[in-house]
């Protein structure tokens, strides 16, 4: 079959330009212009080409579009949120329910309540208030900007604007990280390091069509890891690198579970694809194993191969890297004073501090006052990495900054802010604070602490599993994994061979999880290293002591059990219908007590014809939180009016009892 380009383009709806950029892609030299001759080969490899390219946008969109939902179920549960402050007045609590304030007036005045827009309100009055929009109430929390790396701004939609990509490049020592970076920047960066292996962190910036890019190169996980754990999550994507002869390595299997617990994209560039005994197709098959299924198999990872020494695959790298920046619509707001996180930090004799930050919201200016983790500055001198003086740096942007008063740590979070004053005022709270919590960040966690992190919404229990020999750590994976009380689960995030190494202490803080050493002694620097960084490690030789532990320690996170306990009842003798109240039981109290917001069942003539809960009490004229037995009352149900004389309305609420 003989085809002319711009007759296959029409045919299968797409430009000449498109297809004879696949062409270029294909390396089909002879085909130069729309009225070049495609044989039927040549069809079949661009139909490849698309089809591989169209499952890769659909793939991408599959994981932007999951995310979309996630945000918008959040947007949800923010919208059922009413905030309360002590000495809220009326107009205030009406402005955040979003509703008129005669409204809340009138509600108040079928509680018993007479009130103007002045008065203020009691939290249990506006709690009834909020409930009847079936809104949620929370108390105010007090805004300290003084801890600004606990609390996020969110900026209005009109004011984001796109910002490039922040891209982390990690693998096993020697296949080739710094070596990509050097042929992307065009600039000798490896021949500058020991050995060829990176020694210190950096990051640069390159640009690239549509669009720049920054790169952050580490010198291993632990450091990519430690500014996780201390609450600096510093990369939109992951990039896996592995040797094409070499494979699978100890610490590719690192940088995956690093990776994924970072929890953002993560692409696999298979690099040394031209040497001798390479075999990308073993590597792909390897990686599937760990959870990175490629794209082309129906995955949803990108995988590039490349040459990082001759430059192949290097420019389809960077279209990934884009088209994920793309799908994933990087944002940042320029338009405010600059926040972000120290990349790395050192003290030069001459110079004095110097650190370098990625700024990641905001705009830094030279002469900005700044506070980095417990330092104060102004911003006295600031360069690019090119080594070039700049006076100011935007969002994604990494630049070197000089003017601090001490040398901060890799990953502090930094602030800019208007003037001196506000800055040094943060900055000797922060230090006060850091003195009294010894610096230490809390981000470890223990067995008996896991239950509050249960509370706060975790449904499993991270555990990292490290024997003597593969068997057994294998065996003592599967049993973990087996274990599971109603809804809460173990996820072994690390299961290998050897002692418990830093790496593994900093990965176990970064993601609060429990280490697990079976039949392996632990070295007493790793044991101070894991007490200095409030990491649980827990020792075991025998796989039925570590299941016993680990369930009798999901029993204690379980939430709490419940048994029913009988309050009263009362008996409907009359019923009042208002058109803005609803129906009120005119009630008569026969056993016990029955309380406000109370569970309940209404019975009529021996059968439950509803469960639900008591909306409100009134006792002749005002509201009332309880009534007992011998006295009348007025009773509102939560929801249903259909009431009737003679109906029954069974009291009850539920008691926590211990496990």
């Amino acid at each position: 079959m003989l085809i002319k380009v711009v007759d296959y383009a029409k045919k299968i709806n797409k430009s000449a330009d498109e297809i004879l950029k696949a062409c270029a892609d294909l390396e089909m030299e002879y085909i130069t212009n729309q009225n070049s001759i495609l044989n039927g080969d040549d069809i079949t490899d661009l139909e490849n080409y698309f089809m591989e390219k169209e499952s890769k946008r659909k793939n991408i969109k599959k994981s932007k579009e999951k995310k979309e939902t996630l945000q918008k179920n959040v947007a949800l549960n923010e919208e059922k949120i009413v905030v309360y402050r002590d000495n809220i007045t009326v107009r205030e609590f009406a402005d955040n329910l979003a509703v008129p304030a005669n409204e809340v007036i009138k509600k108040l005045f079928t509680l018993g309540i007479m009130a103007n827009v002045n008065n203020n309100l009691d939290y249990e009055t506006a709690e009834i208030i909020a409930s009847e929009y079936e809104k949620e109430l929370k108390k105010e929390s007090s805004l300290d900007i003084a801890n600004f790396e606990e609390f996020e701004v969110r900026d209005e939609e009109k004011d984001l604007k796109p910002r490039p990509p922040v891209v982390t490049i990690m693998g096993h020592v020697d296949h080739g990280k710094t070596t990509l970076l050097d042929t992307i920047r065009k600039a000798n960066i490896a021949s500058g390091e020991a050995g060829g292996i990176t020694q210190a962190i950096s990051a640069y910036q390159v640009n690239y069509k549509k669009g720049k890019i920054t790169f952050i190169d580490t010198p291993g996980h632990a450091a990519f890891t430690q500014m996780r754990a201390r609450g600096a999550q510093v990369t939109d994507i992951v990039i896996i690198l592995v040797a094409a002869d070499d494979g699978i390595m100890p610490q590719t299997k690192e940088a995956i579970d690093h990776a994924k617990e970072a929890n953002v994209p993560i692409m696999v560039a298979i690099n040394k694809i031209d040497k001798s005994g390479a075999n990308p197709e073993r590597v792909m098959t390897e990686l599937s194993e760990y959870g990175l299924m490629p794209d082309v198999w129906g995955g949803d990872v990108l995988y590039t191969n490349i040459s990082a020494l001759k430059g192949d695959g290097i420019e389809e790298l960077l279209e990934n890297i884009l088209l994920i920046a793309e799908m994933n619509n990087y944002r940042a707001n320029p338009n405010r004073y600059a926040s972000g996180v120290v990349i790395e930090a050192s003290l030069d004799k001459t110079i004095g501090p110097i650190a370098t930050l990625l700024i990641q919201s905001g705009t830094l200016r030279l002469g900005d006052p700044i506070v980095v983790g417990t330092c104060f500055g102004r911003i006295r001198n600031m360069k690019n990495d090119e080594n070039k003086a700049i006076e100011e740096a935007s969002p994604s942007q990494p630049v070197v900054v000089m003017g601090l008063s001490e040398t901060p740590v890799a990953g502090d979070r930094f602030l800019a802010f208007e003037n001196e004053k506000e800055a040094k005022r943060v900055w000797q709270e922060r230090k006060v604070k850091c003195r009294q919590d010894d610096c230490l960040p809390k981000t470890g966690v223990t067995l008996d602490e896991v239950f509050s992190k249960i509370k706060e919404g975790e449904t499993e229990v991270k555990v990292i599993v490290k024997a003597d020999v593969q068997g057994s750590a294998e065996a003592v994976k599967n049993c973990l994994e087996e274990v599971m009380v109603e809804d809460i689960k173990i996820r072994v995030i690390r299961n290998s061979v050897g002692a418990v190494s830093e790496n593994d202490i900093m990965l176990a803080k970064a993601s609060g999880a429990i280490i697990i050493s079976f039949n392996l002694p632990i070295n007493n620097d790793m044991y101070k290293c894991a007490k200095e960084h409030q990491v649980d490690i827990r020792n075991h030789n025998i796989i039925y002591k570590v299941v016993e532990e680990m369930e009798a320690a999901l029993k204690g996170m379980l939430a709490p059990e419940y048994e029913e306990k009988k309050l009263g009842k009362a008996e409907v003798r009359q019923l009042f219908k208002f058109s803005k109240v609803g129906v009120i039981a005119g009630s008569y109290i026969t056993e016990g007590i029955v309380k406000n917001n109370a569970l309940c069942r209404i019975w009529r003539d021996q059968e439950m014809i509803h469960e639900g809960k008591i909306k409100s009490i009134q006792r002749e004229k005002d509201s009332a939180k309880e009534v007992k037995k011998g006295l009348e009352c007025g009773i509102t149900i939560d929801n249903f009016t259909e009431l009737a004389e003679g109906d029954i309305i069974e009291a009850f609420e539920m008691v926590e009892i211990k496990r």
